[in-house]
């Protein structure tokens, strides 16, 4: 797979460039969405557009077999970019910052791939171009999330993503079983106080104040609420409140994000700021508390990442395949682990010529395009490898999780 995925990699860069140029943000990607069914029309890999709103799922095989998906994320990030680059973002303020633009490419090489080997798959390959991953709209949709409640995975036994790691070079593989990025919530905490002339503070309730002390306090929810081997992180990042500085203020908002991966220290974390914001009440004022649950923490599959492990292994030899971080970073491929089998895997995406990292999410990230290829000759060959080995002794439907 590794040789003819590098004869059609001048082919996946120039799909990467064209996406790079044009970004578009979650649930608004409507050219990359119709770049995406052109290419697969041109392959003839029939597929369904405006799924998840503005997804595109294409499939290939038979469907009287088991089903394994392939997913690839599409959206950009509001962050301008400072690379000079023939390929820089014609879009100011939107900037393909995460690789999504890579993953697509790649998907659409390992469709490209699978095609030529379609009367070898023994069962189905369905591919998933998913929107919104970078973020979630007002009623708490991302993409991944309403893909699996319109159902695109309902007939999936087994799902493997695949994200760039601009910590490893080109030419390696991370997979690591077990949990690997952290549920991710945010929250909104309104510290509510009584107003007073700063000169007579006592005639009324800092709300400043009372926010000092909440921000405190909520310190001590990993260092002592929770078990020490157990993790966890609060971060209060934005702080809004006060009129003028003799003024004592009488409303403070708090917004903040909570990462964990243990079920029960998410909601210790959550029962604990309430807690927390409880200490307003002692000093008179009052608080309101919104809390929103985002994704759930990615938790690879034990079977299937040491599946992709060995087809990696295979590709590239051992010393190239590694254990990957754990990240208290999010991502909403998680929704498609809550019911069904998953794994998710990080491939090497900087230059050995490159002096120190290209942070994600930030304006100078940006690919050695060599990855390419390779990304898309690994998901292929995991792809049609499940099929041929499929035993539904060895790989039963996973019990699900209830969506949250």
């Amino acid at each position: 797979m590794l040789a003819e995925a590098n004869k059609i990699a001048p082919m996946l860069i120039e799909i990467r460039r064209n996406l790079h140029r044009w970004p578009e943000l979650a649930f608004e990607e409507q050219r990359t969405a119709a770049l995406v069914a052109r290419k697969l029309h041109e392959l003839g890999i029939p597929h369904e557009t405006e799924v998840a709103r503005t997804g595109v799922v294409a499939w290939l095989g038979r469907a009287d077999g088991p089903t394994i998906a392939l997913r690839a994320d599409m959206d950009a990030l509001p962050i301008t970019e400072a690379n000079d680059v023939p390929y820089a973002s014609q879009r100011p303020g939107l900037m393909h910052a995460c690789g999504h633009d890579a993953h697509t490419a790649m998907l659409l090489g390992a469709a490209s791939l699978l095609k030529q080997h379609e009367q070898e798959l023994r069962g189905r390959v369905k591919l998933i171009f998913q929107p919104a991953e970078e973020s979630i709209d007002e009623e708490g949709w991302s993409g991944a999330k309403l893909m699996v409640s319109e159902g695109v995975i309902d007939d999936v036994d087994a799902i493997i993503g695949i994200h760039v790691a601009p910590e490893l070079q080109v030419g390696q593989v991370g997979v690591r079983p077990g949990p690997m990025m952290a549920a991710a919530d945010r929250f909104t905490l309104e510290i509510l106080g009584r107003a007073a002339h700063g000169a007579y503070a006592y005639q009324g309730v800092d709300a400043i104040v009372l926010a000092a002390q909440v921000i405190n306090a909520a310190q001590t929810l990993i260092s002592r609420r929770i078990p020490a081997i157990e993790e966890g992180v609060v971060t209060f990042g934005t702080i809004h409140g006060g009129t003028r500085e003799n003024v004592l203020c009488d409303r403070v908002t708090l917004t903040g994000t909570v990462r964990s991966f243990n079920p029960a220290i998410r909601d210790r974390l959550e029962e604990g700021l309430e807690e927390v914001a409880g200490l307003t009440r002692l000093f008179g004022g009052d608080y309101r508390f919104l809390y929103i649950r985002g994704n759930p923490p990615v938790v690879n599959d034990g079977r299937l990442t040491g599946f992709v492990e060995r087809i990696s292994r295979q590709m590239l030899g051992g010393d190239r395949v590694q254990e990957a971080a754990k990240t208290t970073g999010g991502e909403d491929f998680a929704w498609y682990g809550q019911h069904t089998r998953s794994t998710f895997m990080r491939i090497g995406v900087r230059s050995p010529s490159w002096e120190g990292i290209r942070p994600l999410h930030t304006p100078g990230f940006d690919i050695d395009e060599g990855a390419l290829p390779l990304g898309a000759a690994i998901l292929a060959q995991s792809a049609l490898q499940w099929l041929q080995e499929y035993d539904p002794d060895l790989w039963p439907r996973p019990q699900t999780t209830a969506a949250e």
